[in-house]
């Protein structure tokens, strides 16, 4: 209790951090939105161009990165333990990486997901999940959110229990109706690059309670 009483009390009044990281999960809703338009796209130079964009995101939210790992050098004193702001920027970042991977690999793969319901169900997992986040990261903020934020976490481990069973069954009925071993292997693949998603947003959510039970 008492290192709890003050280390509120040390809790700074700077908002920076607080900024960055909110605008950390709207870039991260943008790219599972996009995401969404993508494999509901059935023209293939759309979905590149839907891909292009997504790469603009992603890079966006890298300079974001960039930039918390600036703020935390020349910020003596900051929200909470340095090592969980590091961990929360990147796990964050590594969600809007994964999902441009696997927006990459449907076009490298030449995979037309629009008539696939393991791809459709899983994005769709995706940009709830990635909803959960942006309410999980703003009820991080003076830690006036609490309840929010561990409802929040609630629901993402709930959605990726759901990707892991969607996971399984869409591999089992590929493998029962593909013939073509290079079609199992590139949608295998697929599948696996957009469960992971679900599992990177997972890793946000160890990150949050970590910071929870350690200052709210």
């Amino acid at each position: 209790m008492k290192s709890n009483f003050f280390a509120r009390i040390f809790i700074p009044k700077e908002k920076k951090f607080y900024d960055l990281f909110e605008q950390d999960t709207v870039n991260v809703c943008s790219i599972a939105d996009d995401l969404i338009r993508l494999v509901n796209e059935s023209d293939e130079d759309k979905r590149r161009e839907i891909k292009n964009k997504m790469h603009d995101v992603e890079h966006a939210n890298d300079q974001l990165t960039h930039t918390v790992m600036e703020e935390l050098g020349r910020n003596f004193i900051t929200p909470f333990d340095r090592e969980d702001i590091h961990s929360l920027i990147s796990s964050l970042d590594d969600v809007t990486d994964f999902i441009y991977v696997s927006a990459k690999s449907m076009l490298l793969y030449k995979i037309d997901p629009t008539h696939d319901i393991t791809i459709q169900s899983l994005a769709e997992l995706i940009r709830q999940a990635t909803k959960e986040l942006n309410q999980a990261v703003k009820g991080l903020r003076d830690f006036k959110g609490v309840k929010q934020s561990l409802q929040a976490v609630v629901q993402v481990n709930s959605i990726e229990n759901q990707a892991d069973d969607i996971l399984y069954t869409g591999i089992e009925h590929l493998f029962e109706h593909e013939k073509d071993a290079i079609e199992i292997m590139k949608k295998r693949e697929l599948y696996y690059q957009l469960e992971t998603v679900t599992d990177k947003c997972e890793d946000v959510c160890d990150v949050i309670e970590s910071i929870l039970i350690k200052y709210a």
